[in-house]
């Protein structure tokens, strides 16, 4: 018995994500660590703190300013 699941079932491959699901609702809670890990850096002292700065700055939009 194959434990792969039917072909029918599979999204297809080239199926877009619906932006809902890409962009983080502005105005809500974010923090320097969900900045950080938005723009792939690893979470250290210095891009928290720069993390800090860009959110004292730019509010929460800042974060939609790196996801695509």
């Amino acid at each position: 018995m194959s434990t792969s699941e039917p072909a029918a079932s599979r999204p297809p491959e080239d199926r877009a994500t619906p932006d809902r699901l890409l962009h983080a609702r502005t105005g809500t809670d974010v923090s320097p660590e969900d900045l950080v890990l938005a723009s792939g850096k690893d979470l250290t002292p210095h891009t928290i703190e720069w993390a800090k700065r860009k959110l004292a700055a730019e509010g929460p939009a800042a974060l939609e300013k790196l996801l695509p």
